[in-house]
């Protein structure tokens, strides 16, 4: 069985904000509805059965892992997906 190539810390350490960021059931179902297509915040505290404040949280969380960026339309923020890769392995891991 070959070897894998080792990571250099910079690799290691995005992958790790990467699973943490996730590692929340809310985040995931906020991260599974965004397949779908940008939400504002407001449908996806919805989504993540939490206060708005709450989902801000976790909204953060997933922006600055990445995964997920927002866009402001007038009063509204929408986020989408940054990183769709990601669905992969949520449905790797959910099988």
């Amino acid at each position: 069985m070959p070897s894998a190539t080792p990571l250099c810390r910079q690799t290691l350490d995005k992958l790790a904000d990467t699973f943490k960021a996730m590692s929340h059931p809310a985040r995931v179902a906020i991260v599974h509805a965004l397949a779908d297509g940008p939400m504002c915040a407001f449908d996806l505290a919805e989504v993540a059965e939490s206060s708005a404040s709450t989902t801000s949280r976790h909204l953060t969380v997933l922006r600055h892992a990445g995964i997920i960026s927002n866009n402001r339309q007038g009063q509204q923020i929408y986020y989408q997906l940054e990183r769709p890769c990601i669905l992969t392995l949520m449905d790797c891991c959910s099988t």
